[in-house]
């Protein structure tokens, strides 16, 4: 069980993760699977047919012989239990087959032992198939385990509440066995505000991991010193575009790779009812208020990290009115990418209209509800992130913020590149 931890002097709340293909979301508090039920149900099942089989075969006529019957009996068991408990059901799938021999004719009846041989070996075969099966397991077991350590360490849970934020965050793998990918989200505290940043690099699954823990490390670092937020998304660009400079990045057949990560980095004021956006390529947050969705479009949207180099773009920070009772919602194109069965894209707008006056706990989770269940089979294609904020009573009303009009703040060149020694220039705290 994991416990809370401290994040700004606020408590930290695990991410609701959901893993479609294999893996469901954690069972609520209070109730716990039972599979050992299950496989007592199926032992049960098993030691009926070997009775009944058993039975009908004494019963029967001479001509008539039901032994094979009994080799399904530990074939079965073998998918269900481990080696031990297979073997013990061959056993008695041969005590048993040994027990018609002895009532129709005997023992050393050819018929029945071949039967016997037959029955030994295909117990032997299955007993050492289920060894197999359950060192499988076991592995996965340890490979899901380094999973979760990993998440702990790369995908770090966000606070449930800083400063006048209230955020929660929901994370849903494309791939059964993956539970971290190329999506990510990082919250950072500063001196007089919170700074969030949601991303998405691309390729999904395991192979995103290393460019994602990047990304995220350079944030957590940077985020609390860089005075501005067009230096900050500059540092991040230099670090990302200095892997990708790395030789050592390069593929294993010498072929440079071409990672690069769309992200949206925001600053939200603790005195002001506002939000300063910089989007580099990536889908824009949605603004719910009063029922209804504003997309935060920038009117000048930079390049995704690791590109802006060769495009020689800006970045600017961008303002937008961030109220009391406003809700900001956060997402990877995993989201409004998700198809039903008829090929239609999940229509998030809509469905973030219709949960007006949610907290961001319950919106979260009515949002992940409608997205699995608009997805074809329940399963995603890509990796899915999303993160809500919410805002409450400001200490200060700023007039000049209006909805859906931004105002140029500030801007920094998005080509600068990483000093040798320490991040860019610029006004650290």
């Amino acid at each position: 069980m994991r416990a809370a931890r401290r994040f700004g002097g606020a408590e930290v709340r695990g991410p609701v993760r959901v893993y479609p293909g294999g893996m469901g979301h954690r069972p609520p508090r209070g109730i716990h699977p039972r599979p050992w039920k299950t496989g007592h149900t199926l032992l049960a099942v098993v030691l009926a047919l070997i009775m009944t089989v058993t039975v009908v075969d004494i019963l029967a006529p001479p001509e008539v012989h039901l032994g094979p019957f009994l080799a399904a009996a530990p074939a079965v068991t073998a998918s269900f239990a481990g080696p031990r408990i297979t073997a013990c059901i061959g056993a008695v799938a041969v005590l048993a087959q040994a027990v018609v021999a002895i009532v129709r004719t005997s023992l050393i009846d050819l018929n029945h032992s071949f039967q016997l041989i037959a029955l030994i070996l295909i117990s032997v075969f299955v007993t050492f198939f289920a060894h197999l099966r359950e060192r499988h397991e076991k592995e996965l077991v340890q490979l899901r385990s380094v999973a979760e350590a990993a998440q702990q360490v790369v995908l770090r849970p966000l606070p449930h509440r800083v400063g006048p934020l209230r955020i929660a965050s929901v994370y849903l793998a494309a791939e059964a066995e993956a539970q971290i990918g190329g999506d990510l989200y990082a919250a950072a505290r500063t001196a007089d505000g919170t700074r969030l940043l949601i991303g998405d690099v691309r390729g999904k699954g395991l192979e995103a991991v290393g460019d994602a823990a990047l990304l995220l490390g350079a944030f957590r670092g940077a985020a609390h010193r860089q005075a501005d937020l067009p230096a900050l998304v500059a540092y991040l660009e230099g670090t990302v575009s200095s892997d990708l400079d790395d030789p050592g990045a390069a593929a294993p057949g010498g072929t440079p790779t071409e990672a690069f990560i769309t992200a949206a980095v925001l600053d939200v004021p603790d005195d002001v009812p506002a939000v300063d956006l910089v989007n580099c390529g990536h889908p824009p947050p949605l603004l719910l208020r009063d029922g209804e969705v504003v997309a935060l479009e920038v009117r000048r949207p930079a390049p995704p990290l690791g590109l802006t180099e060769f495009m020689g773009s800006a970045f600017t920070a961008e303002t937008f009115a961030f109220e009391p009772g406003d809700t900001l919602l956060l997402y990877t194109d995993g989201v409004i990418e998700a198809r039903d069965q008829a090929g239609t894209f999940f229509p998030l707008t809509d469905r973030l209209a219709g949960c007006a006056g949610r907290t961001p706990h319950a919106l979260l989770d009515r949002l992940r509800q409608d997205l699995l269940a608009h997805a074809a089979g329940g399963t995603l294609g890509d990796d899915a992130a999303m993160v809500a904020v919410s805002r409450a009573a400001p200490t200060q009303e700023n007039a000049n913020v209006s909805l859906g009009r931004p105002t140029v703040r500030y801007e920094a060149q998005g080509a600068a590149r990483r000093p040798p020694f320490g991040p860019p220039a610029g006004t650290f705290r």
